[in-house]
């Protein structure tokens, strides 16, 4: 699976839709419920299901990276399967802080 900036990825397994942010620094697979995630013009695979390891949920318009690989992807559509990368669960990216306006 090749991740590159722009590219768009569904799942397998649920209606979850993201857009690859900033690319891995390295291969690497990217899931969604427990199962690879396919291009987003590509057919899903018959008989694929959610894994309940993997089941928290996919919030819309969240980002969610990972500082290890590098990777960040942004939810372009919500589910219920979660995000991993290689098994490992893709953490939610935590917001910038505002400068302080004193």
């Amino acid at each position: 699976m090749e991740l590159k900036a722009g590219s768009r990825w569904r799942s397998a397994v649920c209606d979850t839709e993201v857009v690859v942010v900033r690319a891995p620094s390295g291969a690497a697979s990217l899931e969604c419920g427990g199962q690879p995630m396919v291009p987003h013009d590509a057919e899903k695979p018959a008989g694929a299901q959610l894994d309940p390891a993997h089941s928290e949920g996919t919030q819309m318009g969240k980002r969610f990276a990972d500082p290890d690989t590098g990777i960040e992807v942004l939810a372009t559509k919500g589910g219920a399967g979660s995000l991993s990368l290689d098994g490992k669960s893709l953490p939610l990216k935590d917001a910038k802080p505002l400068p302080s306006s004193d």
